[in-house]
């Protein structure tokens, strides 16, 4: 990725202040006034005073500090520049006098009716030509300048109102970016957004300034151009060239960071010096950026926003896709790490209640789940929650659902215990704040490149880019070994030299910048783990004409021999006395020709040839393998050997267990997170199994933030399924 397309997306994020909010951890409910569902507002009446005073009253008095609340384009402008926040004022004014801190979501998905008649080439358009009517959803192209500007506006005259309150704290600007939101668009095959005269045109200026001239843009995608009104986004895969379907896709992760960052400075334009937020529906690991709806990149995104999250929502809907334990865990730790620079990152929705979505009803949500999810957010070093929603859904297909209390306005238990969790992290506010996650000692690359290896014929295993960096981080995961995800990008710009062990899983895609970074780092002494056909293809899809690419066959010592097809490959490994003597590969069978005699045979295929490899590079080592373990792993959970053995490689490069905790026996359902501070510690333990288990604390005194009681560290009892937070001191 060439700098100049980055420095596109930041120039106006630093156009404006960031914050670091560390003098306030916001711990919400989402309650926009009644029990109208989000983004839909309730008409104020002469009972809403009353009303709305009493469910922000007892919002109160169950633990809240904060109330999220949000507004939306339709119910705020219903005709042009004729705005109308009754609700919003409301609602800031009845939360200041009960002593709440209120946080604002902006909608701007559902469009008034008058903007579809003021620009009707406005709307959506798939790649099929189909134009897409918005029937409250999914709104207009924020592409179309008219459109754009005036949803600007109703960012900055919500920002005069709500600038007024001293209880106001701030804006999430944008609830999971899309391209297209809340609408689903299933009557066109593979719906991709967007391809209207707007897009169109801003993905022509985009080009303009990556190619510079249109003979330079001809030569990259194999074309004739004779001027830059021919130029259009791909509409299908051809067998040729596929960089124009790069292209695309990039703009697109692209368009939606700069989005964000317009949207960012239209409310600090106005009131400069409160949190803005954003928050996506689910990480970028779990998403591609193939979707035809567009999907964010998390380290983009964060670029333009105080802070960045997610929502969290563990049991959404269809029972047998309920989130895993690891499920949970991965999340959080991607997510904070994209917000490593940031100081932490928000939740911007974490499930309240029964997931519903018309017959299918997920499993009952409790008192055990919100006490697991609330702690690894804590544990990862989250700086807000906002939990989603004070009522049920009343209307839509999701009715009856996602709840803190029943709709009838009864209060639950489950309300009542969450609550005490929203009181508990409000009564140490200063030390949520302040402590940050244990530093890591591993890293896994992150490389979303790798999804467009193919372009629109790709044929690579569903999910493979997700399971081979989720196999790797879960053999950590389960050792209690903290791990940071690092994005391509940060590869490029020299940032893994903090990390003992580095692990490069399924890079299919690279490039020339971050491989020179990769060799710099094995030099200065640092370990490299590497999968089958690093930098097979370049950024415009190209092959490269030695494989592994870029030159980082010199660093392995090793290049691509014969290849096979393999949905399981046995690695018989070479002397390996304290480690596995035998490890799994998926998807591929590269056999690797070692081209010095200083390049080790660390395993080898049944037939004897070579699949795994280590070479001594300047301080460092470079070990290669010629299949796909994490992959592997991720989809055998129960099969431990690729977890041994990655286990194994980071002990010899250095890395150490935590430092507060005795050592457990391995498969002891312990989990143990650490947050630091100066002069404190946070400890984190999980109790996955089903029986009550002690743990011996490393650590001079400890209290029970839970609970406040002093805790004896020589034997912490932790109930099964239960969580223990304490404080440590010298």
């Amino acid at each position: 990725m060439k700098s100049s397309q980055i420095v596109l997306f930041l120039i106006v994020s630093l156009l404006v202040p960031i914050r670091a909010a560390d003098d306030f951890f916001p711990f919400a409910v989402w309650y926009g006034g009644g029990k109208a569902r989000a983004p839909m507002l309730e008409q104020v009446t002469e009972s809403s005073r009353e009303e709305w005073r009493k469910d922000l009253e007892t919002i109160k008095e169950l633990g809240f500090n904060t109330v999220r609340t949000w507004v939306e384009w339709t119910a705020g402008e219903p005709r042009e520049n004729e705005y109308r926040f009754d609700n919003l004022t409301l609602l800031l004014e009845l939360a200041e006098e009960v002593g709440l801190k209120v946080f604002i979501q902006v909608y701007v998905d559902s469009a008034p009716d008058w903007v579809g008649e003021k620009y009707p080439e406005a709307r959506f358009v798939a790649q099929s030509g189909e134009v897409i009517p918005s029937q409250s959803a999914p709104g207009y192209c924020f592409d179309h300048p008219g459109v754009r500007e005036k949803i600007l506006d109703f960012y900055r005259q919500a920002a005069r109102i709500a600038g007024e309150y001293p209880n106001f704290l701030g804006w999430d600007v944008w609830s999971e970016p899309h391209v297209i939101n809340w609408a689903i668009i299933d009557f066109i095959p593979n719906a991709t957004f967007c391809y209207c005269p707007s897009s169109q045109t801003r993905f022509r200026h985009w080009l303009q300034g990556r190619y510079g001239s249109l003979d330079q843009l001809n030569q990259a995608w194999y074309r004739t151009f004779t001027n830059w009104d021919q130029v259009e986004p791909p509409r299908f895969g051809t067998i040729l060239s596929y960089t124009d379907f790069i292209d695309w896709r990039t703009f697109i992760q692209q368009k939606l960071a700069q989005d964000l960052a317009v949207r960012m400075k239209a409310v600090k334009e106005v009131v400069p010096d409160r949190v803005v937020t954003s928050h996506a529906a689910v990480p970028s690991l779990f998403t591609s950026p193939l979707w035809g709806v567009g999907a964010p990149d998390d380290w983009l995104m964060v670029e333009n926003v105080d802070f960045w999250g997610t929502s969290i929502y563990p049991k959404h809907s269809f029972p047998d896709r309920h989130w895993s334990l690891l499920r949970l865990s991965v999340i959080a730790d991607f997510i904070r790490s994209s917000g490593r620079h940031r100081g932490g990152f928000y939740i911007g929705e974490l499930q309240a209640g029964t997931g519903i979505r018309g017959t299918v009803v997920g499993d009952p949500v409790t008192e055990e789940d919100h006490l697991l999810w609330v702690s690894k957010m804590l544990s990862r070093g989250a700086k807000a929650i906002n939990v989603y929603a004070y009522y049920p859904m009343n209307s839509g297909y999701e009715a009856g659902g996602y709840g803190l209390i029943n709709l009838d306005g009864t209060v639950t238990p489950r309300a009542r215990a969450l609550g005490k969790l929203a009181a508990m992290v409000d009564r140490n506010q200063s030390l949520f704040r302040q402590a940050v996650p244990q530093k890591a000692e591993v890293a896994v690359v992150y490389n979303p490149l790798s999804h467009l290896v193919g372009g629109e014929q790709h044929l690579s295993e569903a999910g493979a880019v997700r399971d081979s960096v989720v196999g790797i981080y879960q053999a950590f995961w389960a050792a209690n070994r903290p791990v940071d995800f690092l994005h391509l990008r940060e590869i490029e710009s020299g940032m893994a030299g903090s990390y003992k062990i580095l692990f490069l899983p399924y890079s299919l895609m690279m490039t020339e910048a971050a491989a020179e970074q990769l060799k710099t780092y094995v030099e200065r002494g640092g370990t490299l783990v590497a999968e089958a056909r690093t930098g097979w293809n370049d950024t415009r899809g190209f092959a490269q004409p030695v494989i592994p690419g870029f030159g980082l066959d010199e660093l392995f010592g090793v290049r691509e021999g014969p290849l096979k097809m393999a949905d399981e490959v046995s690695i018989v490994l070479d002397n390996n006395e304290n480690g596995p003597t035998e490890i799994v590969g998926r998807g591929i069978k590269e056999v690797l020709v070692p081209q010095s005699s200083d390049v080790k045979a660390l395993g080898r295929f049944a037939d004897g040839q070579v699949a795994a490899t280590i070479a001594q590079r300047g301080e460092g080592k470079a070990i290669m393998v010629g299949s796909f373990l994490g992959m592997f792993h991720a989809l055998n959970p129960d099969r431990p050997e690729n977890a041994h053995f990655v286990l194994s490689l980071a002990a010899e490069a250095g890395v150490q267990p935590p430092s507060l905790v005795q050592d457990l026996p391995e498969g002891t359902p312990i989990e143990t997170r650490i947050l630091e501070a100066d002069g404190f510690s946070i400890l984190f333990l999980f109790n996955h199994g089903q029986s009550s288990l002690q743990v011996r604390i490393l650590a001079g005194q400890g209290s029970d933030l839970l609970n406040g009681e002093t805790v004896d560290l020589g034997r912490v009892e932790v109930a099964p399924r239960g969580v223990r937070i304490l404080k440590l001191t010298n």
